[in-house]
């Protein structure tokens, strides 16, 4: 995610500990949805507390948390359950911009639950069911959106597999309770830019990112506009007069932050990547000779960092969403990085845009295939995704690796003291995470040379593939490659220290 977009989340969202305690007790009651609570909620069962178990235990239900404990965001996400997959139908009208919605979250109880919630945004909410039976449910405030609360017919024992479905309406220029999640296209159409916490405004979620699924996709809308979303395309179907449903597969688990879902009067140009990568690119319909020479850039690009970082391109399927306007930003949404048109004004004369394009393509690995554990480590993310760029426009002769490094290294250390370290960021969208956290990683290579950095950044990428992982296990990583125990006291100083160390290699750095 670029800088520019993610400090405009953190500043409209909740960035700290101490801001997100403010929001839950700030949102009022008579804001909620007028049809987000039921008239008739459907009562709760009473529930069989204590009852014999084949299990060998007590059935002792309680309330999931309503929230994931993350440090930066302790509100968002919710406990006690597991997705494992989510199936959104999605059927949307441009230009109103009102919605339908239909949620099925195949999950798995991690506690006996009573209860548990999950994450939406002004979404008003016509039924939920639980394995095919209606659930008692009602919508409160929550940290940064709103928390849908379901009490299941009996509760549900841990471990066991449930089903839940949630249909639901709204319309997307709803002003949301946290930050917008929406954006909005001048032909009618939208596209979404979930990154850190709005997802909930498209469909009830696990905001967390600790909790990744497989997903499907169902999105309807009228003929002459196209959907697009995460993943490979399955096909279209007609969905009644004068309207199309296109379906959508995700393998790979993903983070709720990464859905990327857009209806508008798009093109998709297709292609194809490095050992049969699919390619797939949405641009407006009307400039299509504009965007073509710079999508194709894609599979070169691919192809450079599968080289570079020793690891083949993570997911199935990869595209760029060019949006006409509406957007100003770019987002790793998973397969389908989102871009905003301000990037490639001057296509014409310059390819400095394809630094931004390596920046969210390498966010594929970093971030979307290895996601952080937790937002306090989204220096995972976001160095990776500079120093590559960076090398990448080191390499094409454009700009300096090393001049940019020594004009971070420099500015990094009074960041350290105001925004905390890179591993320890007291908010998202911060130069620490980004630049400052490159920092770190050319640290490390002049440290341990190109082939042992190599191999860190290979290992790592191969151990953590389609799961979460935090700054103690990078360290853990890089101890274990390398067998260097020095390593450890080393990473914790370039992460955790409100100092800037020595550069090695480079001692009149300051």
């Amino acid at each position: 995610m670029t800088r520019t977009s993610i400090l405009r989340a953190a500043v409209a969202t909740v960035a700290t500990v101490s801001a997100t305690a403010a929001l839950a007790t700030a949102v009022p009651a008579q804001a909620v949805p007028a049809q987000a609570v039921p008239a008739q909620a459907v009562p709760a069962q009473a529930l069989s507390v204590h009852a014999p178990s084949p299990y060998g235990r007590p059935f002792d239900p309680k309330p999931g948390a309503p929230g994931a404990g993350d440090p930066l965001f302790p509100t968002l996400g919710n406990g006690g359950y597991d997705v494992r997959h989510y199936d959104l139908s999605f059927d949307f009208t441009p230009v109103t911009y009102d919605f339908t919605g239909t949620m099925r979250i195949s999950a798995r109880a991690t506690q006996d639950l009573s209860s548990f919630n999950l994450d939406i945004d002004s979404l008003a909410i016509d039924t939920v069911t639980v394995d095919g039976k209606d659930a008692a449910w009602s919508v409160g405030p929550g940290g940064s959106g709103q928390e849908l609360t379901v009490t299941p017919e009996g509760g549900l024992r841990d471990h066991r597999p449930f089903d839940v479905t949630v249909r639901y309406h709204g319309n997307g220029k709803t002003k949301p309770f946290g930050a917008p999640g929406w954006r909005h296209i001048s032909d009618g159409g939208f596209a979404s830019a979930a990154q850190a916490s709005r997802a909930d405004t498209f469909a009830p979620v696990n905001d967390t990112t600790m909790d990744k699924a497989k997903w499907t996709f169902h999105l309807t809308a009228p003929d002459g506009y196209t959907a697009a979303a995460n993943g490979t395309a399955t096909g279209s179907r007609p969905a009644g007069p004068g309207r199309t449903t296109w379906d959508f597969r995700l393998d790979a688990p993903m983070a709720p932050e990464l859905l990327g879902i857009s209806v508008a009067r798009q093109t998709v140009l297709t292609g194809r990547g490095p050992h049969g990568i699919t390619l797939r690119h949405y641009v407006p319909e009307d400039q299509v000779d504009t965007y073509r020479p710079i999508v194709e850039r894609t599979a070169g690009q691919i192809a450079w960092l599968e080289d570079t970082l020793g690891v083949r391109y993570p997911f199935d399927t990869y595209g760029m969403q060019i949006v006409r306007d509406g957007y100003g930003d770019a987002l790793e949404n998973q397969t389908l990085s989102l871009f905003g048109p301000n990037w490639f004004k001057n296509a014409a004369t310059s390819t400095t845009y394809t630094n931004v394009m390596i920046h969210e393509l390498t966010h594929q690995w970093f971030g979307d295939s290895v996601t952080p554990t937790t937002w306090q480590s989204a220096w995972l993310n976001e160095g990776p995704a500079v120093y590559y760029a960076a090398l990448w426009a080191d390499r094409q002769g454009t700009a300096s690796l090393q001049d940019k490094m020594k004009a971070a290294y420099s500015k990094l250390d009074a960041v350290r003291k105001t925004d905390g370290p890179p591993g320890l960021p007291t908010a998202l969208g911060g130069f620490n995470i980004y630049d400052g956290a490159a920092v770190v990683l050319y640290a490390l290579h002049q440290r341990v040379g190109q082939e042992e950095f190599d191999a860190i950044v290979t290992s790592w990428l191969r151990k953590h593939r389609d799961g979460n992982a935090d700054s103690q296990d990078f360290i853990d990583n890089a101890v274990r490659v390398t067998h260097d125990d020095s390593l450890r006291p080393f990473l914790e100083d370039w992460l955790f220290s409100t100092e800037n160390p020595p550069m090695p290699g480079h001692p009149d750095w300051v």
